[in-house]
């Protein structure tokens, strides 16, 4: 299928856009984060095209489906989410050295679909799954848990700094925002992930209330859904209530996005439940 051919291409741009973002970092020179930015965007456009080339493949095979089923197109629309926020906030911020750690993401994630014996085939719809509500709600937890991973991305950069000895004369850390920029940044972030994963799990409920007769059973993607919910309402409660900043909060950031990492992966391949699709 000519999706997938054009989603490997993509992951190998993605790796060349984080090479040179890295030597951007390393050497000081922004030729190399103007190339990256340019490699970042085309590879985004045929990561997008490939995404609704697949849609329509789909209705060619007889299954006509947002391709939003499985667990690879899971993964392909987690890593377009990702590359798309990151290329939305070098354009507010005009600052590229986000994008060392964020095409690295957006790397692992696409690695992982293409290299892990990940199906990648289109497949019919099992009957829970066919729902108008299913591109409301993995578009909303999917984007949500991409605003939580550049949140990841912008803790890590922040700690980075802040271990950072001034007196260094390396000019790596020195292309990194200034750590008041990262703090603020990483909350906006957080609350953009936090308003779209509180409207991932309400159309969840409805779309549950229709499938199975009910809003919440405590399945464990629920569960685990609630839980990083309740980190994430913690983390902007300490900011906004408490006064927490610096690391407390990128420490605490990190917390949460292995919360997700485990609501979309552990709950996939360790516990057994409704929302086990990946196999």
């Amino acid at each position: 299928m000519i999706n997938s051919v054009i989603l490997s291409y993509t992951t190998f741009v993605y790796f060349a856009s984080f090479m040179l973002y890295l030597l951007m970092m390393v050497m000081g020179k922004d030729v190399f984060g103007r190339l990256a930015s340019i490699l970042t965007i085309g590879a985004l456009i045929a990561h997008t095209s490939a995404i609704i080339l697949r849609w329509i493949e789909s209705y060619q095979f007889d299954m006509g489906h947002a391709p939003f089923s499985n667990f690879y197109e899971s993964l392909i629309f987690f890593a377009w989410a990702v590359v798309l926020l990151y290329v939305l906030i070098e354009w507010r911020t005009k600052n590229r050295s986000i994008g060392t750690f964020a095409s690295l993401l957006a790397v692992l994630i696409m690695a992982y679909a293409s290299f892990s014996g990940v199906d990648s085939r289109i497949q019919p719809l099992i009957p829970v799954l066919k729902s108008n509500w299913l591109i409301t709600h993995v578009i909303t937890c999917f984007i949500g848990y991409a605003a939580f991973g550049i949140a990841f991305c912008l803790s890590l950069m922040y700690l980075l700094k802040k271990v950072d000895d001034p007196k260094r004369k390396g000019i790596l850390l020195k292309t990194i925002p200034d750590s008041d920029i990262l703090e603020e940044l990483n909350y906006q972030v957080i609350i953009i992930g936090f308003v779209l994963l509180t409207l991932g799990i309400i159309t969840g409920s409805v779309w549950a209330h229709s499938a199975w007769g009910r809003y919440w059973g405590w399945d464990p993607k629920e569960t685990w859904s609630l839980i990083t919910w309740l980190v994430y309402a913690a983390v902007l409660h300490s900011r906004m209530m408490r006064g927490w900043r610096g690391k407390k909060m990128a420490i605490l950031s990190m917390i949460g996005f292995f919360c997700v990492i485990f609501t979309y992966l552990g709950v996939n391949f360790i516990l057994s439940g409704l929302h086990s699709y990946a196999t």
